[in-house]
Order: structure tokens, then C-alpha cells, then sequence
């Protein structure tokens, strides 16, 4: 294992980053845009090759890898001393306290004989003899080595994550993502779309906050997309199957939880696709199910109401889930796949 750790400190600055990182980023003649693109996508390749290098070294499938750091990433904003330094790569936070161990009188430790000493989780991983949290590769080494002390495979890993987290939402959470990763074999996975054929014919705006009477005083949390009865609805991203059945309030209802940790709401459906069930994997326009009139009391209840989508969304922060408004994401989408369509043309 320390020749391996070692070998793979030559791919690594000092800083903790990989040596695609020092690559100069594209200038494109063809503007600001391209450019752009260019640079995400030298983010994308130096993420991917750093959980590649630590799946070598640790064992763990680089798509769990992944997983972890991009759940981080989701709840970080969450935890002001949480958020990346300053030209950080991860989005892993772990506390001075656990990273050199509770007892340690130098929470700023670095050296990890003596971290071990105290029982602290952080490690060396690039081989540079020093556990620094300023380090990429370190932090994701010292959480992945962590959860992996119970197993390396899809079964005996989420129980590591759990010794780690213990939050259960936060390991079906990780192992969510986990999904979506292995399933594409990429991690480029943001698209979006309308949540309706655009060739259709609807109508919005904006009604977020609106009160709503039936079940007692509550505000709207979410977009109403009118359309007529048995319009398709299409998934807006790539996205996990979280929750599909009957709601009181939403009637047929389907919930996808996306790489963003956001969960995508789609009530008032007259059915849903046949095929598709809780867990399963679902992209950017495939349809999940149809417009509906459905809600307001028990099952199978419908036509209180004009039929049309409820679209909502939700973040999830770690402990805490809310709603915000999606009337301008839906905008952006919309005029998004306008202009892809546009371009196939």
C-alpha cells in the first residue's frame, strides 16, 4: 500500500491537486462561451482522474468516490466552514477535531503518527508525509479509508458511510449518486429539461407563495404548468425514482432526486408510466407519466381542479429539506431545449 501511495504522489502537486490541474485552460477565438465549456470540462477530467487514482489506492469503485465528494459539495453551503478553500478541487469538509482526533491538543495536527495517536481519521494519501485538509487527495483518502474499513463492495460500503455519517439519509443520499455514476460511467450528468414537449400546448406563471384552502391554510410551493388532460410529463433531469403513489394533496405523484440533492415534485398526474418504479433511473425529457386533475381526498380522486402539472422543487441540506421557487429554473430549461432543438435543425 505505501508504494502505491507514493507512486501516485508524483501525480500530485503539493497543493493537493492533480497534474491536469496545472494544464492552462482553452482560449477559444470563438468567444467568452466556448471557453467556458472548455474550462468545466478541465474540471470534470481532473475530478474524474483524482476518484480514478483513489479507487487504485483504496479499493473503492470510483463511482462511490464520486458520490461522497459530490454529496459533500451538496450540503457544504449548508455548513459555512464547510465550503472549499480557495482553489480546492473536493468539496469534503471534515472537522479540525475528528481529522486530527478529539483529543489531540493541536487540532491543526498534520503528522500522522501522531493523528493516529489520538484516533483522528486523517491520512497521509499522496504520499508527502503530511494529512493536510487542505489537500484534496488527503481529504477523500481519510473519509473513503474510513467507510471502507467495513467493505470495499456495493453491500459492505454504504455501512462504512453510515459508521461515517450516521445519518441513514445521508447514505441512501450517497449511494443514490453512486447509482447514477456507475449507470452512465460519467459524471457530466446536469442536463435539463422542460417538463413538458415544448411543442405542446401549456401555459405558466409564476405561483409560487399562493395560498392554497383545501386541508387547511398553506402557501403553494411549487409552479402550476397548465395543459391539456394526458400530456406527457418528462423528467427534467437525470434523476433516482425517490417516491411514485398517491398523495392527498398531489393526487398521482412522482419524486426524483437529482445529483444536485434536489428532489424534483410532479403532482396531479392522471397515471404514470407502467415500467418505471421507486429506484429506478430516469434522464432529461423521458416521459414519467401524463397531466392530470387528481388530489384533494382519497385515492383515485379527481377533477376538483382544471388539469395541470404542480411542478416543485426541494434542496436537501443534510438534516434539514425545503422548498424554493422553480418558476425561474423552468425558464432557463425551457429556453435551453429551445435552443437545442434550434440546433439540430
Amino acid at each position: 500500500m505505501t508504494a502505491a501511495v507514493t507512486s501516485l504522489s508524483l501525480l500530485f502537486s503539493p497543493a493537493g491537486h492533480t497534474a491536469a490541474a496545472s494544464k492552462p485552460m482553452a482560449i477559444s477565438q470563438k468567444g467568452a462561451f466556448v471557453s467556458t465549456n472548455r474550462q468545466v470540462q478541465d474540471q470534470i477530467d481532473i475530478r474524474r482522474e483524482l476518484y480514478d487514482n483513489l479507487s487504485t489506492v483504496t479499493g473503492v469503485d470510483w463511482y462511490w468516490i464520486a458520490a461522497v465528494d459530490q454529496y459533500e459539495r451538496t450540503i457544504s453551503k449548508a455548513r459555512p466552514k464547510a465550503r472549499p478553500q480557495l482553489g480546492q478541487t473536493v468539496g469534503v469538509f471534515i472537522e479540525p477535531e475528528r481529522w486530527a482526533g478529539e483529543l489531540n491538543p493541536d487540532t491543526e495536527d498534520m503528522l500522522p503518527v501522531s493523528i493516529s495517536w489520538f484516533q483522528g481519521i486523517g491520512r497521509d494519501g499522496d504520499g508527502n508525509g503530511l494529512a493536510e485538509r487542505s489537500s484534496d487527495f488527503d481529504l477523500l483518502y481519510s473519509l473513503i479509508t474510513y467507510a471502507s474499513a467495513q467493505g470495499t463492495n456495493d453491500e459492505r460500503f454504504p455501512i462504512g458511510l453510515w459508521e461515517y455519517y450516521r445519518n441513514g439519509r445521508s447514505v441512501k443520499r450517497i449511494s443514490q449518486f453512486a447509482k447514477l455514476y456507475k449507470h452512465y460511467g460519467k459524471l457530466d450528468l446536469f442536463e435539463h429539461a422542460f417538463p413538458l414537449p415544448l411543442r405542446s400546448s401549456y401555459s405558466y406563471r409564476d405561483t409560487w407563495g399562493d395560498k392554497r384552502g383545501w386541508g387547511g391554510r398553506r402557501v403553494h410551493e411549487g409552479t402550476d404548468i397548465f395543459a391539456g388532460h394526458g400530456t406527457p410529463v418528462r423528467s427534467t433531469c437525470y434523476g433516482v425514482i425517490e417516491i411514485k403513489g398517491w398523495n392527498k394533496y398531489g393526487g398521482w405523484r412522482i419524486g426524483i432526486r437529482d445529483l444536485n440533492n434536489h428532489y424534483h415534485y410532479y403532482a396531479h398526474l392522471s397515471g404514470f408510466d407502467k415500467g418505471l418504479n421507486v429506484g429506478d433511473i430516469v434522464e432529461p425529457g423521458q416521459v414519467v407519466g401524463w397531466v392530470g386533475s387528481s388530489g384533494y381526498g382519497k385515492p383515485g380522486t379527481s377533477g376538483k381542479f382544471p388539469p395541470h402539472l404542480h411542478y416543485g422543487i426541494y434542496i436537501d441540506r443534510g438534516l434539514l429539506e425545503w422548498a424554493f421557487d422553480p418558476y425561474p429554473q423552468l425558464r432557463r430549461w425551457e429556453q435551453q431545449e429551445r435552443k437545442r432543438l434550434r440546433s439540430k435543425r
